[in-house]
């Protein structure tokens, strides 16, 4: 593992492009009203790149009205005006993918290729999406089912959706709120984490030049404490979507039942990553090494958890970790850099306390350290593999957030699936085996939003993303997604023109 060389000069200028603030409100750039600042930082060097004032209660307010303005005409427009709409918001964001990507990797720390090729490639290729999804709000045909009478089902939008977003993957994040929203006819406030605010603003401002009205898609960057609680618990806001920590999904969801808010929660993770006995050995290793260590291991479906069948155990943690040992850390803007910073050097350390507090119980095999030189200056974290870990230690049961990844073997098939599911969360998880029925067995009984076989991490547009348990509940993605955004209304005809109708007799009079 090195630094692979000096970063490229050409980052993003974000003080420049942000010049106006960091709110978006009724399609334009306004500073917060809160009398506080922020600093976005470069994780990867310290270096701060843009303060700004933050949002408090007055700006949710003006960017609630704003969005509540905007919903009767948004919401009348057509499933193809608004299909429109979309497809032209998919062309802007594609001819400014290296602008998004340079954001995301100057905010988030991620390495140029990850953004480059996964977040803002998924982000287009959703908003491509949800602009034919757009198009297809049908609810159930129509069908006289009393006998009497014909009745159909209408989907409707809900209203002004109140929209939290986390710091990881804060362009994608951005998406799979807004799009499915206001492809279904909602308007929306987005809150992003106030660490990662750029490209939910530029996502913003593209769909402004793109067509969409002001005051469709706004966004309030603030604290979770003022801006955010005020969001959820506002009262012109009908529906809350959260993705986050599952303890603050908890307070998330707290506020918003006393406003009895329809809520979608997507919480924590701590996936596991099941290798069956005859599992192909080298690409089990590869996924563990790959599916762990992406976005620096800040991702709520990342491999966190490895459960190996005995006859693999061993050369599984020695062929991993001789993979996780030659990734390259180094300037996400450098070619050949693998593996950027954590999000800040609070969340390193965070980390670090995990790993050392591992030391007393288990065996770290790998890493464990932060880097030294130069990198030092950033949030680094070495890639760690962890051994030989007891299933109720904190390792196994709490959610690290960072490049770490435990092992620990079992012997028969029923004890690795219930080891599997022996923690509070069921967000993702992987099955590795060549044969089709013990692969298929894990698929039906490991308790997750999704089960992947042979391979972690690939989500794809057209499937639903959500968790089980206390990972919460609620769908991000596909046609699904329209289930947390729209209202159903049954509409009943009466066909027979009689006025005095035989139930009637039931209230009063006689057959």
């Amino acid at each position: 593992m090195h630094n692979p060389g000096n970063a490229t000069p050409d980052r993003f200028p974000a003080a420049e492009r942000f010049e106006g603030g960091a709110q978006f409100i009724a399609g334009r750039l306004t500073r917060g009203t809160s009398g506080r600042s922020h600093a976005v930082v470069d994780p990867a060097s310290g270096e701060e790149v843009l303060r700004y004032e933050l949002a408090g209660t007055a700006d949710v307010d003006r960017a609630v009205a704003a969005a509540r303005e905007a919903f009767p005409g948004w919401a009348g427009a057509t499933p193809g005006e608004r299909s429109d709409a979309l497809h032209r918001f998919a062309a802007v964001l594609a001819d400014r993918a290296e602008e998004f990507a340079r954001a995301e990797s100057l905010q988030c720390g991620k390495p140029l290729k990850l953004s480059r090729e996964f977040d803002v490639p998924g982000t287009i290729d959703n908003t491509a999406f949800f602009a034919g999804a757009a198009r297809h709000l049908q609810g159930q045909s129509a069908g006289e089912y009393s006998g009497d009478h014909t009745s159909y089902i209408r989907r409707e939008p809900i209203g002004v959706v109140g929209s939290i977003a986390p710091w990881n993957y804060p362009l994608q994040m951005a998406a799979w709120k807004v799009l499915p929203a206001i492809a279904a006819g909602n308007t929306i406030v987005l809150k992003p984490a106030e660490l990662t605010p750029l490209t939910s603003l530029l996502f913003a401002r593209a769909a402004t030049d793109a067509g969409i009205p002001d005051g469709v898609i706004n966004i309030v960057t603030g604290t979770g404490r003022e801006a955010g609680e005020h969001l959820v618990g506002h009262p012109d806001v009908a529906m809350t979507s959260f993705t986050g920590s599952t303890a603050v999904g908890k307070r998330v969801a707290e506020i918003a039942t006393a406003t009895v808010k329809r809520l979608h929660l997507e919480l924590g993770g701590k996936a596991p990553f099941v290798v069956f006995d005859d599992a192909d050995l080298e690409a089990a290793a590869h996924g563990a090494a790959a599916g762990s260590l992406i976005n620096t291991g800040q991702d709520c479906t990342a491999a966190t958890r490895a459960y190996v069948q005995r006859p693999l155990y061993e050369a599984f943690v020695e062929r991993t970790a001789a993979l996780m040992e030659s990734v390259r850390l180094g300037d996400p803007f450098a070619p050949g850099t693998d593996l950027g910073p954590l999000i800040s050097h609070v969340q390193r350390d965070r980390v670090a306390g995990f790993v050392d507090r591992a030391r007393a119980y288990a065996r770290v095999v790998t890493g464990g350290e932060a880097p030294e030189g130069e990198l030092a200056k950033g949030a680094y974290y070495r890639p760690t593999l962890i051994a030989d870990a007891a299933q109720d230690s904190e390792v196994v049961q709490s959610e690290i957030f960072g490049p770490v990844l435990v092992v620990l073997p079992f012997d028969t098939d029923d004890e690795g699936i219930a080891r599997a599911n022996d923690t509070p969360y069921g967000l993702a998880a992987s099955a590795w085996s060549r044969d089709v029925y013990r692969a298929n067995r894990a698929t039906r009984e490991i308790k997750a939003g999704c089960v992947w076989v042979n391979d972690h991490i690939p989500i794809i547009s057209e499937m639903p993303h959500g968790g089980h348990k206390s990972s919460g509940y609620g769908k991000d993605m596909s046609a699904y997604s329209f289930e947390e955004y729209t209202q159903i209304k049954h509409v009943m005809f009466d066909n027979t023109a009689v006025a005095a109708k035989d139930w009637h007799r039931t209230v009063f009079g006689d057959r």
